[in-house]
């Protein structure tokens, strides 16, 4: 990649992520209990028991106790037993400290956010990955049906099975799975819109890209990812039926355009007329100019519509065209 590609910019980029929540009310902020905190919840409730030697442990029980404003998913003894299993963790004490407080916070996020408030879409928990330490993971909510995180337990995340405990700190949501820290690869699982990005990345004539994507060589991962009518429009485009038609070095070397591997790129440090190695090894251009976008190879240009969904391995920035390398 070139030198200009990690060079510091201003943030010149106001795209923002697809509003999850809305304000609380002023009733709900009426039925939060004084003097009732969320720890206080926690350990008044002997089914999150874990949770709370969980907190002690990671520090963490004194920020939740105090003054602030949180919302807190909080897996029951079941679900943190089940984590532990399946991490290879004799119990909470083998885990480490920093891997701890990084689990516990990717189940928090600021403010007192009632269930009513969340809408299907991104919102920002207060942990971090190794990827970047300014910018904190994100979390896919979904409403459809019930209240679902990051694709839901078989995919690492969760599902609200209690809402609305109400605190005089924030409010409680159980959930019946701990919710792991998302890879590039669970984000876009999670996310119905890159379901046709999902089956291209695991067709089985293609690399392990989703294994890659889930993992640590190579990484962090910078990763711009088309939604479902951007692969119905490049089938189009093409005069192709389906994803099937599409060539297995032609789609190989498709993905790989969209993947920078090595940076976690952030959208303020994008800058305008930027070209950007890619992990197929050609480039492409970012045009910051009248709103973020990217020309490719071929002179075709996509959008930036969405940006800096935070992986633990990788950031996400959401394109609305597939980019094509060169022919």
């Amino acid at each position: 990649m070139k030198r200009n590609f990690f060079r510091k910019g201003i943030a010149i980029l106001t795209l923002a992520f697809i509003p999850v929540v809305s304000s609380c009310s002023d009733d709900d902020n009426e039925q939060m209990p004084q003097g009732n905190t969320i720890v206080d919840i926690a350990s008044s409730n002997a089914n999150l028991s874990l949770l709370v030697d969980a907190l002690d442990r990671a520090d963490l029980a004194a920020t939740l106790d105090g003054n602030g404003s949180f919302t807190v998913f909080a897996p029951t003894n079941q679900a943190f037993t089940a984590f532990l299993q399946q991490k290879g963790f004799a119990n909470l004490d083998a885990v480490p400290v920093p891997v701890l407080k990084e689990i516990l916070l990717n189940h928090v996020i600021s403010g007192a956010v009632t269930s009513s408030s969340l809408t299907t879409g991104y919102v920002k928990t207060m942990a971090k990955g190794s990827a970047s330490a300014t910018n904190t993971l994100s979390m896919y909510i979904n409403t459809a049906n019930g209240v679902v995180i990051n694709g839901g337990a078989a995919n690492g995340g969760a599902t609200v099975t209690t809402a609305d405990v109400m605190a005089s700190n924030g409010v409680v949501h159980i959930v019946g799975n701990v919710i792991d820290l998302p890879t590039v690869t669970s984000h876009a699982i999670a996310n119905p819109d890159f379901s046709i990005l999902v089956q291209a990345l695991t067709r089985n004539d293609q690399p392990d890209f989703a294994g890659i994507l889930s993992g640590t060589q190579n990484s962090p991962f910078t990763v711009f990812a088309p939604t479902n009518s951007a692969f119905a429009s490049l089938l189009t485009e093409l005069n192709l039926t389906g994803l099937s038609q599409i060539p297995q070095a032609t789609l190989e070397n498709t993905l790989k355009y969209h993947v920078v591997a090595g940076q976690n790129i952030l959208s303020a440090s994008l800058m305008n007329n930027m070209s950007v190695t890619t992990f197929q090894g050609s480039n492409f251009t970012v045009n910051t100019q009248g709103g973020a976008s990217i020309r490719d190879a071929n002179g075709r240009v996509s959008t930036i519509t969405a940006t800096d969904v935070q992986a633990s391995n990788g950031v996400v920035h959401v394109i609305n065209k597939v980019l094509l390398p060169p022919m």
